[in-house]
């Protein structure tokens, strides 16, 4: 199956984007449409208990800010939790339509 892939340290205006050994495509399942997304790589997938979720703060940033779903902590670490799907959706993509 061919899928559009989209380079999301572009899309983030992230200026090295290099490709090496950690450089890694996640396949994603969007409202039916089959999308890969080029990240840096990937360290961990795990879940997040309820209680570590918290809201996300207003920013400034290159992401939607309607796209920030909350932060997440996990130990030491704080995660920012992206609605992939409304990422993914907006308009300047032009990957899946709005339903």
């Amino acid at each position: 199956t061919i899928v559009p892939i989209v380079d999301m340290r572009l899309k983030f205006n992230c200026a090295n984007a290099d490709y090496n050994a950690f450089t890694v495509v996640i396949i994603l399942n969007l409202r039916s449409r089959i999308v890969g997304i080029v990240v840096d790589s990937v360290s961990d997938v795990m879940e997040l208990p309820p209680e570590s979720l918290k809201a996300a703060p207003d920013i400034d940033s290159v992401i939607d800010s309607s796209a920030v779903l909350g932060l997440g902590s996990l130990g030491e670490r704080m995660l920012i939790l992206l609605d992939i799907e409304r990422l993914m959706s907006a308009p300047d993509m032009g990957l899946v339509g709005s339903e």
